[in-house]
């Protein structure tokens, strides 16, 4: 009897298997390395930039403390997520963690790109709209990919978002304090409480 008619023995058949459903299980898992701790902080750092920025301005001083807090932020929340995730024995380079970053980065990106392009053509004081919106886009996106609060707190940043586009220019630090401050430390606190940290 050739080889390749030879039937695969059944511990081979069964490995077969059990690598299908563990690559399957792996494929939906949720990551659930999003901070709620580090989002708090980044809440309060927020906060206290609203305090310090003021009302939006179309001047370089007010971009740059927002964007010096962005980077803050960042720093905060990638941090917290490596505290997590080696706390729960989450991988930050699996397929959830992979999955969650694609649909998280790109509308950050389409941020960075429109926030170069108001400052360019003197429209400063509705970033607070742009940004609000586009971070609630990425948290949305990427929180399909996670715990089912996450997209619930994207859809907040957005609705957020719309309204300062739809408010007067001077109530912009208000609303980025109520998106990037409250609302971020008070699902922050949820997330935290809920899903360990």
């Amino acid at each position: 009897m050739p080889a390749a008619a030879v039937p695969p023995s059944l511990h081979d058949h069964a490995a077969d298997h059990l690598r299908f459903i563990r690559d399957t299980m792996a494929r939906a898992a949720d990551f659930t390395a999003v901070p709620g701790w580090g989002g708090v902080w980044m809440g309060i750092t927020a906060l206290v930039t609203a305090a310090a920025a003021g009302p939006p301005r179309d001047t370089p001083a007010w971009v740059g403390i927002w964007l010096a807090d962005a980077g803050v932020a960042v720093a905060l929340g990638l941090g917290a997520m490596v505290w997590k995730a080696r706390r729960a024995g989450v991988s930050l380079t699996g397929a959830p963690a992979r999955r969650f970053a694609l649909a998280f980065v790109p509308p950050l990106m389409a941020g960075a790109v429109l926030t170069g392009v108001f400052v360019r053509d003197h429209l400063s004081t509705r970033l607070p709209g742009c940004w609000l919106l586009l971070y609630g886009a990425a948290v949305t996106s990427g929180g399909a990919f996670s715990v089912r609060l996450v997209p619930v707190m994207g859809i907040c940043f957005m609705a957020l978002g719309v309204s300062a586009f739809a408010s007067p220019v001077g109530m912009g630090s208000l609303f980025m304090a109520a998106g990037f401050g409250a609302l971020q430390i008070g699902f922050g606190l949820i997330i935290a409480r809920k899903y360990g940290g």
